[in-house]
């Protein structure tokens, strides 16, 4: 390892041929995050866009720290800290029409998912699928803002946690 990820998997596209595509994205500081295991990551990515029966679709996933988080968290919604996921879909608006596969980007914010997953008892791999769910059902539409989209939207995400853990 070189700092806390895998030179060899910085950015890197993987998917079989005709599978799903995953690309993760690392800033080049990425020494403070803490260690992240990619090769899991694009795995547990591939088998959910499987599971959302996107098996040919193309996810691109960011991991930042919380400095870039809080940026991006100021910018798109107005608020001034970081935050955990935050998802940026390509299925609607603008370029919608230019996206070939890509269902959109799902930027992960390792530093506070590190410290949630201190404080829920998991290991940082699993708050990270967690959130990767989490962000994915953004990107297709899902919501939580109102009680009965929250309910289905956390029915759907136990649904995908089973199906990327088997």
């Amino acid at each position: 390892m070189t700092g806390a990820l895998s030179a060899a998997g910085r950015g890197a596209d993987t998917g079989s041929r005709g599978g799903p595509r995953v690309r993760v994205a690392v800033p080049p500081a990425a020494d403070d995050l803490p260690p992240v295991d990619l090769r899991r990551l694009r795995s547990r990515a591939r088998r959910l866009l499987r599971a959302i029966d996107a098996p040919h679709g193309e996810l691109s996933i960011a991991l930042l720290d919380d400095p870039g988080m809080r940026e991006l968290n100021l910018r798109w919604r107005g608020r001034p800290r970081p935050t955990d996921v935050l998802s940026f879909s390509m299925l609607e608006g603008e370029g919608a029409r230019h996206r070939g596969a890509l269902l959109g980007d799902v930027v992960l914010g390792v530093q506070t998912a590190a410290r949630q997953a201190r404080a829920r008892h998991r290991s940082l791999d699993e708050e990270l699928a967690r959130l990767l769910i989490h962000g994915t059902l953004h990107l297709l539409g899902h919501d939580h803002e109102r009680d009965d989209e929250a309910r289905r939207m956390r029915a759907e995400e136990r649904r995908l946690w089973r199906a990327m853990t088997r």
